[in-house]
């Protein structure tokens, strides 16, 4: 599909069709596109849970009581249903491992080169811990980064897709030991294919006019 058909045409799904589900190569491509998101010095400080069994979505389900009991239903009839987490924090260890990928991925000519990416990233982390102490905000806007990525080209999949922020995080923390694996959950993403009843298939899209949202310097 066209780049700007799909953004005038993708939606945040309502309702979904229990019975259509997403064929295994195409999930296995989104999820392909979704490691491959960009990143804040290459950071991805990112974790992403993958519920396709009734099973595990029912645990998704969980964290979507009372307050937010209107979303379960897009969980428990998607044909897949990811949580996006962020890490809590980046240890020394982490940048280590992530130094060391970059290197088995051929990214240095020397060592020098290596050394700086190294410096690069330590010094991008100590900024915002330290001096602007809005890491964990960070790290979180990274994620999000990914969010907006796998929601476009499940667009261009012509796969249907809802982000939500309504579940208690406190509850999928714990369902799923995010806080013992040093994670939080951020974002639940609810994929498949919309249901005839879905309201908002049939209404018109509603954004600010160019005047409003561009500045042209």
């Amino acid at each position: 599909m066209d780049t700007l058909a799909t953004a005038k045409t993708r939606y945040a799904t309502k309702a979904y069709d229990a019975e259509k589900k997403i064929p295994k190569e195409q999930f296995e491509k989104l999820l392909e596109i979704l490691r491959f998101s960009p990143s804040s010095v290459n950071i991805q400080p990112w974790h992403f849970l993958i519920a396709e069994t009734d099973e595990s979505k029912q645990r998704i389900a969980s964290g979507l009581t009372g307050n937010y009991v209107y979303n379960a239903a897009k969980v428990l009839h998607s044909s897949h249903t990811l949580i996006f987490c962020t890490r809590t924090d980046i240890s020394a260890e982490y940048l280590e491992q992530l130094l060391q990928q970059d290197d088995l991925s051929g990214r240095f000519k020397d060592e020098t080169a290596k050394q700086g990416q190294r410096a690069t990233r330590e010094g991008y982390v100590e900024f915002y811990r330290n001096e602007l102490k809005n890491l964990s905000a960070w790290m979180e806007n990274q994620t999000y980064l990914a969010l907006g990525q796998l929601l476009f080209a499940a667009g261009l999949e012509g796969i249907d897709a809802t982000p939500m922020e309504g579940f208690d995080r406190n509850i999928i923390n714990q369902e799923f030991g995010l806080t013992e694996k040093g994670l939080k959950a951020s974002v639940i993403v609810a994929l498949g294919y919309r249901s005839k009843n879905d309201f908002n298939a049939k209404l018109p899209k509603s954004r600010l006019p160019d005047d409003v949202i561009f500045t042209r310097l």
